[in-house]
C-alpha cells in the first residue's frame, strides 16, 4: 500500500498522488482507457452480466466465488432487500432519491454478517430501494423480487414492470460500464471509512454521499434538457455558442481525468444505437451524435488548450431515457453499478490498507 506522506499546498484535490496499489481498476486519461478487472471497459461491458462484472470485481478479496454464486447470492439478497422495507419507516418518503437512498441503506445491520453477505446484501438494497423510491413517488406498490431472475432484469422489472430483453441488455451494459472507475471521490470516501476498520454499511452510505455531489455524480439529466432545447441537429452550433456566450456550461462535456473522449461514452453509445435499432428507431441517437459533434468543434474555438470532450454522462442521460427510466433516478442508477466496485475496494483496503491519514499543512496565524 503506497500512502502519501505530504501534500502540498500546490496539489490541488491531491492530483497526481498515489494512494493505494490496486488490481480492480485502472484510468488512463491520456490514452482514454478503462480497465476494469483486468479487462478494458469496451469488452467487459459488451461481453460481462453485471453478475460476472461483481464476481471479477470481488473474487480477488471475496475469494471462492463464481459468476453463479453471485447471481443466486444476488437473487436471495433482493427478497432479502424487499423485506426490510418495512423497518425503513420514513427514509424513503424523502423528496430526493439519493438522500433516500443513503438514509435507506443506513438503517442496514452489519454486525455478525460476512463480508460476502453483506456485500451481495449492499448490492441488492441498492437496487430494491431505489425501485421502492421510484414505486413510491409514482403511487403505486413494489413487486416482489424475482430471486431467479438476473440482477439487471429485475431491476428492470421493479423500476418499470417491463422485461423487454433489447432493455435489459441496455441496462445491463450501463451498470457494468459505471461499475468501477479507479479512486474517485467516492471510492476514496468508501476506503478512508473502511481503513478506520468502519463496517460495510458505513463505507457505503459515506460514497453515496460523495456520489450525491454534483462535481462528483453529476447530474445526466440536464444532457435531455440540452437535448430538448436545440431540438434538431441544424440547431445545434448556434444553440452551443450562445450558451457558452451566456457564461453556461455544456453539459456532457470534459471530464476531470480524461483528456480524450471517454471510453464510457462509446460504450454507452453503442448501447444505444443497438437499443434504438431494437426499436427500429435512432432520431435521438442522430441527435446526440450531432449535438455532441458540435460540442467539440465549438469547445475546441474557445479553449484550444483544454480538451473538451463526450464524458459519460452524454450518453448515460439519452440510454436510461431510451429504457424509460426518469431523469430523478439517473443518480441512482449510478449508484446501483457503482456499489459493485465500492464492495471491492472496501475489501481490497482492509486486506492491503491501514488507516488512511494523509497530512495536512498549516497555513494560519500562530
Amino acid at each position: 500500500m503506497h500512502m502519501f506522506k505530504h501534500a502540498s499546498a500546490e496539489t490541488s484535490g491531491l492530483e497526481g498522488v498515489v494512494v493505494a496499489s490496486t488490481v480492480l481498476s485502472e484510468v488512463d486519461g491520456e490514452r482514454g482507457t478503462l480497465i476494469i478487472a483486468g479487462t478494458d471497459v469496451e469488452r467487459l461491458a459488451v461481453q460481462a452480466r453485471f453478475e460476472e462484472v461483481c464476481e471479477r470485481l470481488w473474487e480477488p478479496y471475496l475469494p471462492g466465488l463464481t459468476a453463479e454464486t453471485v447471481t443466486t447470492g444476488l437473487g436471495r439478497a433482493r427478497v432479502w432487500a424487499h423485506a426490510q422495507l418495512a423497518e425503513l419507516g420514513s427514509a424513503l418518503s424523502l423528496p430526493d432519491g439519493m438522500e433516500a437512498l443513503r438514509a435507506s441503506l443506513a438503517r442496514l445491520p452489519a454486525e455478525g454478517v460476512a463480508p460476502l453477505e453483506l456485500g451481495l446484501r449492499l448490492t441488492a438494497a441498492a437496487a430494491v430501494f431505489t425501485a421502492a423510491w421510484a414505486c413510491r413517488r409514482e403511487g403505486r406498490g413494489l413487486p416482489v423480487p424475482d430471486a431467479g431472475s438476473s440482477h439487471a432484469a429485475d431491476l428492470l422489472r421493479l423500476l418499470t414492470g417491463e422485461t423487454n430483453s433489447a432493455k435489459v441488455k441496455a441496462l445491463e451494459t450501463y451498470l457494468a460500464t459505471v461499475s468501477d472507475h479507479g479512486m474517485n471521490a467516492s471510492t476514496f470516501t468508501a476506503r478512508v471509512i473502511a481503513s478506520t476498520g468502519s463496517d460495510a454499511v458505513s463505507a457505503v452510505v459515506g460514497a453515496v454521499g460523495a456520489l450525491k455531489g454534483p462535481l462528483h455524480g453529476g447530474a445526466p439529466g440536464p444532457v435531455l434538457d440540452m437535448l430538448d432545447a436545440i431540438g434538431a441537429p441544424a440547431h445545434a452550433a448556434g444553440w452551443l455558442e450562445a450558451e457558452l456566450i451566456a457564461g453556461r456550461r455544456i453539459m456532457g462535456m470534459g471530464h476531470r481525468i480524461y483528456r480524450v473522449r471517454d471510453p464510457r461514452a462509446a460504450v454507452l453509445e453503442r448501447a444505444l444505437e443497438t437499443l434504438e435499432g431494437a426499436d427500429g428507431s435512432t432520431p435521438r441517437l442522430e441527435l446526440a451524435r450531432a449535438v455532441e459533434r458540435a460540442a467539440e468543434e465549438v469547445l475546441a474555438q474557445r479553449h484550444p488548450e483544454r480538451p473538451l470532450r463526450a464524458n459519460v454522462e452524454f450518453y448515460t442521460a439519452v440510454l436510461l431515457d431510451q429504457i424509460g427510466l426518469s431523469r430523478d433516478l439517473f443518480s441512482l442508477l449510478f449508484t446501483c453499478g457503482r456499489v459493485a466496485g465500492w464492495i471491492a475496494h472496501i475489501a481490497e483496503q482492509r486486506a492491503t490498507g491501514k488507516l488512511i491519514r494523509p497530512d495536512s499543512r498549516y497555513v494560519g496565524t500562530r
